[in-house]
């Protein structure tokens, strides 16, 4: 079962079209965490502490902090990185693919990017 922690301004659809597709799947959402304003390391830590991999539209920062972890060999759980202009229809299908076709040691220290 593939669990998910979902950044602060990710497409809330997505999450909804995952979830009625596939119950097994897991998502905590930043703000049900009390990190709704953290910063980007901070999410990433929790994601990681948890096992979570965190899906997310930032392309701007994310990548490079995930990145920033492998580099100093702090574990990662992973990152799905999800186009915000990708049609929602079209990143459920593709998350959908990933989240039941990867492995979790696939996932760790990776960035996986949608569209794929």
């Amino acid at each position: 079962m593939t669990k998910f922690l979902v950044d602060q301004n990710f497409n809330e659809q997505i999450v909804d079209g995952l979830t009625r597709r596939d119950a097994a799947l897991e998502f905590t959402l930043v703000r049900d965490v009390d990190l709704a304003e953290a910063a980007d390391p901070t999410v990433l830590e929790r994601a990681s502490a948890h096992g979570l991999i965190l899906l997310t539209h930032d392309r701007n920062t994310v990548t490079r902090f995930a990145y920033d972890r492998v580099a100093a060999g702090t574990p990662m759980s992973g990152v799905f990185l999800v186009a915000d202009d990708m049609l929602v229809g079209n990143a459920i299908d593709e998350i959908l693919i990933a989240a039941n076709c990867l492995s979790k040691e696939e996932c760790r220290n990776r960035v996986w990017y949608f569209p794929m």
